[in-house]
């Protein structure tokens, strides 16, 4: 018996159930980190011979909400100077920094993101003092080297033009290196058969173009250069043909906390872009997804990776090392052009590419496409001198998303009637009114009651409730108390909407969708001087691509007048 798991023993022999014969010290340095510890540490947690301990390393700067993101995945911590008293037969980090040569183990360090490719100093004061470049984070002698000596055992790189650069930057930790792929790329890859599924999954219609905004962390990113791009794109383009989510690099609420966060998004949030529960829905995201406008972050490349159309909105070259993949994309992608019309570039970009356009780069994002987490198990049963598991290692898919895409609530709508009880309807944002402006002539404003801005309460022409009771008294009490507004519509049951305008009601059946569309075709009719009998029967509305059905029939159980608002 070892020595390692003589001392396991004696901590844990008598009240462990699977016969634990080796212990791996999983070494976090912040959330960024852990979500790639977990995809490493898949090849070796269903094992019942390893038992899997987490640290903290609390030097990083973005350690904020890591104990939390540990504690909501389940993992119990070890405190990080007790785990610096203990022996391990193997720990596993994603990042560098800390006092990582004090781990009594053999150190195995993967890539938290796509490869090693931005400049980093370890030391910024020093940098500064002595105005020198900064080294290539996870690659230099400064990441890698502690007293003259190499720190990890084992350096995974994912593709062997990452081995190329260390050899030159860092010759010494050459041996300690091995070419073993991409796990959250392999991922990616092999999930792309559900893209429909997760399409389903975020309530994304067949014809609708979804689009992933994606910043790194940091003041070249694009949510530094351009703060209020996600909500000025999503408020620019028809809402009902596009959604747009967020992937935001986990550092930027680290840094500047989660509620701080969600506040500097609320704007983009009102414009309909989704801002994702958790750091992984970026992933399933990008699966789904048409289109991603981003900067030099790894989910730009892990998109242009995968085929997809990419836009970027800032590309600093100067942040990343010039013989990296991501400084070739960087120069080889379109930019983003805030100036010019954001619908025609995107469905011009979308339209004009090829699935292969970068494929000469990002053949660079893995030496091993599809066999990272084989590659990489071997590897380590071989530091940790165990037999690996007769059946293969595998993946699992990315899981479906928590929340669909819902989109905004309340909307600019433009109506253009056709023949034969048709009409053509775009719906905007109504956060594109954000500039104090009202709508533009010949359109309205129909404001949801999810999150409304009081401006849009008082210019509103149509009011859309959610679901609840008594809908015909909602209807009277809400336009009483707003007397600037036209008519108002809430669902009666599944299926069934209502839609007063204080003297008349309507009883509309159809999808929720198509209900609501209906509202603003009955707004624009009865504004233009159409009446209210006229509104009955079968309506067809095309919207975002789709043809959708109502058929609406004048009520005459009772009719609600705005005078008889809270009264009995």
């Amino acid at each position: 018996m070892s020595p390692v798991e003589q001392q396991q023993d004696e901590r844990d022999a008598r009240w462990s159930t699977y016969p634990n014969s080796r212990t791996v010290l999983a070494v976090v340095h912040n959330i960024t980190a852990a979500t790639r510890l977990f995809d490493v540490l898949g090849v070796l947690a269903s094992d019942p011979r390893i038992r899997i301990e987490f640290s903290r390393t609390g030097s990083s700067a973005f350690d904020a909400d890591t104990s939390g993101f540990l504690e909501a995945r389940g993992a119990r911590e070890t405190p990080w100077r007790t785990a610096l008293t203990q022996s391990f037969d193997l720990a596993v980090a994603a990042s560098y920094g800390g006092e990582l040569h004090r781990i009594q183990a053999p150190l195995a360090v993967v890539p938290h993101g796509m490869g090693y490719n931005k400049f980093l100093a370890a030391n910024r004061k020093s940098q500064i003092a002595n105005h020198v470049e900064s080294p290539v984070f996870g690659l230099s002698e400064e990441w890698l080297m502690y007293d003259g000596r190499v720190v990890p055992s084992l350096i995974v790189l994912s593709h062997s033009e990452q081995r190329d650069r260390l050899l030159r930057s860092c010759p010494e930790a050459d041996p300690k290196a091995l070419v073993a792929g991409d796990i959250c790329f392999d991922r990616l890859h092999a999930s792309t058969p559900l893209r429909a599924t997760y399409r389903r999954a975020f309530d994304v219609r067949p014809q609708q173009k979804l689009i992933v905004i994606s910043s790194t962390w940091g003041r070249d990113s694009l949510l530094a250069v351009h703060p209020e791009l996600p909500r000025t794109l999503a408020a620019a383009l028809p809402a009902d043909d596009y959604r747009v989510t967020l992937a935001v690099h986990p550092n930027v609420p680290a840094h500047h906390s989660r509620w701080q966060l969600s506040e500097y998004l609320s704007g983009a949030a009102r414009a309909g872009v989704h801002i994702p529960d958790t750091v992984d829905d970026w992933r399933t995201a990008l699966v789904a997804a048409d289109l991603v406008v981003g900067d030099h972050g790894s989910v730009s490349f892990y998109g242009a990776a995968l085929g997809l159309p990419l836009l970027l909105a800032t590309a600093p070259t100067h942040t990343v090392d010039p013989g990296s993949p991501i400084a070739q994309l960087l120069t080889a992608a379109p930019r983003f052009d805030e100036s010019a019309d954001p619908t025609h570039q995107i469905r011009s970009t979308i339209a004009d590419h090829v699935a292969d356009r970068y494929a000469e780069i990002t053949t660079l994002t893995t030496s091993e496409p599809g066999c990272g987490a084989a590659v990489l198990r071997t590897a380590l049963y071989e530091l940790l001198d165990l037999a690996e598991p007769t059946e293969p290692a595998e993946l699992d898919a990315l899981p479906l998303p928590r929340r669909p895409i819902t989109g905004p609530d309340s909307h600019v709508v433009q109506v253009v009637t056709g023949s034969d009880r048709t009409a053509t309807i775009t719906r905007y944002p109504a956060e594109s009114l954000r500039a104090g402006t009202s709508p533009r002539p010949g359109t309205h404003l129909a404001a949801g009651v999810r999150e409304p801005r009081v401006r849009w309460l008082q210019l509103a022409d149509l009011v859309i409730g959610g679901a609840g009771n008594d809908t015909e008294r909602w209807i009277t009490d809400t336009l009483t108390r707003m007397p600037g507004c036209a008519w108002a519509t809430a669902p009666e049951s599944p299926g069934r909407w209502l839609l007063g305008d204080g003297e008349h009601l309507l009883r509309v059946d159809g999808s929720d969708h198509a209900c609501r569309l209906f509202a603003s075709l009955a707004y624009h009719l009865v504004a233009r001087g159409g009446t209210v009998p006229d509104l009955a029967g079968r309506w067809t509305m095309h919207c975002g691509g789709e043809a959708l059905s109502v058929t609406a029939i004048e009520t005459t159980e009772r009719k609600a007048t705005r005078s008889s608002a809270g009264k009995p």
